[in-house]
């Protein structure tokens, strides 16, 4: 078993979290993966294994590449960059698409380049990417813009009922940005998602050949760091950081649907309180957590499981 890391996070972690279960044995040169919903401590483990064992993080999380975005998506401080490499936060520009192709293509030179002992950690909360890496990612041409602009134009309804039912049956119909994926992805190829992803190449890294580990967080200890979460982000700079980008302000792109960014917009343009946004924020967090939460039972149950509590 892993012992150092059982005191590290006892260390570490003692005022956030108890770790109850145990941890595998992982090889050195094995790549470990790190799942979790937001706001579990995932980043926490991700630093505290990199500086005691060494290793170079990699961002698995789809609002943290944005550039426009460092406190309010909780991105690692610069400090923290200081301390250990990452790679993959914050390079993207605020109106450039991105997916989980963009972000496969660039994750593979980092696991095929990397320096004999040098650790690969890959830590975040868009499950996409993970299942993109460790199970492959169906090679679907890039969107046109004129179709990917009808789609942000038009309602999750209307986007409902013009998809096919077999991808239908397998995406999240509640989350906005895979629907409109999925539907973009018929508009634009005239075949449906779920057909594409039934002829996906081999992946890049099989899971077999990483360290999977997935956080499930205590429900009522989550909520309460939430809840919490977003008063560190105010008082570190959140709303100034929104308010630099107001003018670009476009709910159609994917930077922009970072949780707290629609809301601090609200606030600023007087359609809500500071304090109705905060509200808001805390909710649409443990909305998103819960989701993430189902998500990696379903997708991930071969994972190893971390459960934490407080």
């Amino acid at each position: 078993m892993l012992q150092w890391l059982h005191r590290a996070l006892s260390r570490k972690l003692t005022n956030m979290m108890n770790l109850l279960d145990s941890l595998p044995e992982i090889p050195a040169n094995r790549p470990i993966l790190i799942a979790g919903p937001t706001a579990s401590g995932k980043s926490a483990l991700a630093m505290e294994i990199a500086r005691r064992h060494g290793g170079v993080i990699v961002n698995a999380d789809a609002s943290q590449v944005f550039d426009c975005w460092r406190v309010i998506t909780a991105r690692p401080s610069v400090s923290e960059e200081m301390q250990v490499a990452h790679h993959l936060y914050g390079h993207v520009g605020w109106d450039t698409p991105y997916s989980a192709g963009h972000w496969l293509r660039e994750v593979t030179p980092l696991l095929q380049s990397k320096l004999p002992g040098e650790r690969v950690i890959i830590v975040g909360g868009t499950g996409l990417y993970f299942m993109a890496l460790t199970k492959g990612l169906a090679d679907i041409p890039e969107i046109p813009q004129d179709v990917r602009t009808l789609g942000d134009a038009m309602s999750a309804q209307a986007m409902a009922r013009e998809l096919d039912m077999r991808t239908a049956d397998k995406i999240d119909m509640q989350n906005r940005a895979r629907l409109q994926r999925a539907w973009e992805v018929l508009k634009a190829t005239g075949r449906g998602l779920a057909e594409w992803q039934a002829n996906t190449p081999p992946p890049v890294l099989p899971f077999k050949q990483a360290a999977a580990l997935v956080v499930e967080a205590d429900k009522d200890w989550l909520e309460a760091r939430i809840n919490r979460r977003f008063d560190d982000m105010l008082d570190q700079g959140a709303l100034a950081e929104v308010e630099a980008m107001l003018e670009h302000y476009d709910p159609g792109l994917p930077a922009f649907r970072a949780i707290g960014v629609p809301e601090l917009v609200a606030h600023l343009r007087g359609e809500m309180t500071l304090d109705q946004a905060r509200a808001q924020v805390r909710i649409n967090t443990r909305r998103f957590a819960k989701r993430q939460r189902t998500w990696f039972r379903s997708k991930m149950s071969a994972w190893h499981k971390m459960v934490l509590t407080a």
